[in-house]
């Protein structure tokens, strides 16, 4: 059974990272270069960062199961547990704050795209805020990849 949890860490790991990486750093920017339509390369971008949050939230929740259910409550002795814990919490503030804050922004522009609304500023300091906040998610996930052994100690 150890095995088996050591497994399904690994692959939680591998798939909530690796999709972090993955959607922000390569499928994002090619979706804005190719498809011509900003608004639409945001509506799909959009979908995938809120599928790689749910992806994120419940990768959590299973690591810090595996951890506790491995080590205890010992567990929130070891940095890693604070890592996903912290990864969880800025995947929520996206996923049920700023993500639903900016889809209002849009709606509320409409019919304009919000780019050239007078909600323009609201959006482009949100879409900030999301960005360095994934930024610093992806940099705690490379942290956690790198560091992903100690976890399970």
């Amino acid at each position: 059974m150890r095995k088996l949890s050591e497994a399904v860490y690994f692959f939680l790991i591998t798939l909530w990272v690796g999709g972090l990486w993955a959607i922000g750093y390569m499928v994002a920017p090619v979706l804005f270069a190719s498809l011509g339509d900003r608004q639409l390369a945001g509506v799909v971008a959009g979908k995938l960062f809120a599928l790689i949050g749910w992806i994120g939230l419940a990768s959590a929740a299973s690591l810090l199961l595996i951890m506790l259910s491995r080590s205890g409550l010992r567990a929130g002795k070891n940095g890693l547990f604070w890592v996903v814990v912290v990864m969880a919490l800025m995947t929520a503030a996206s996923l049920f704050g700023i993500q639903p804050l900016m889809v209002q922004l849009k709606a509320d522009a409409l019919p304009r795209e919000v780019m050239e609304s007078v909600l323009r500023d609201r959006f482009v300091v949100w879409h900030g805020v999301s960005s360095i906040l994934y930024l610093l998610q992806s940099l705690l996930g490379l942290w956690l990849v790198l560091w992903s052994s100690r976890g399970l100690k």
